[in-house]
């Protein structure tokens, strides 16, 4: 159906920045909001940012100001730019993305692999 394929996770220094890639592939008739998610070690998975299909967007307070979410609809390709990481910022990443496979008529939420971000000096 649809596979989403995650990169740009690293290690990196207070203030520093990083850029996440998730590409969402297979067969996909449509996809609707993409977004990401972070989970640190002992805490629930929480919202970072989401960007509708018209480029509405929304942002958790803690990144507001820090981090852009935008997306590339002719390559199926949602991005997280983070400005000014902070040590609370370590998680790891996951890219979520609403779409309907082909063949189908509902759509789903699909999750891709995580990637370790960590921000320490």
């Amino acid at each position: 159906q649809v596979q989403l394929v995650e990169s740009g996770g690293g290690s990196v220094q207070p203030g520093g920045s990083l850029r996440l890639s998730c590409a969402a592939s297979g067969s996909i008739f449509s996809i609707y909001a993409m977004g990401w998610y972070r989970q640190a070690p002992g805490k629930q998975r929480e919202l970072v940012a989401g960007i509708g299909s018209g480029g509405s967007t929304n942002y958790a307070d803690s990144v507001k100001g820090r981090f852009t979410v935008s997306r590339d609809n002719a390559n199926n390709t949602v991005y997280l730019h983070m400005n000014t990481l902070k040590p609370e910022d370590t998680a790891v990443y996951y890219c979520n993305v609403n779409a309907r496979p082909s063949g189908y008529f509902s759509r789903r939420d699909y999750w891709g692999q995580g990637t370790q971000v960590t921000v320490s000096s």
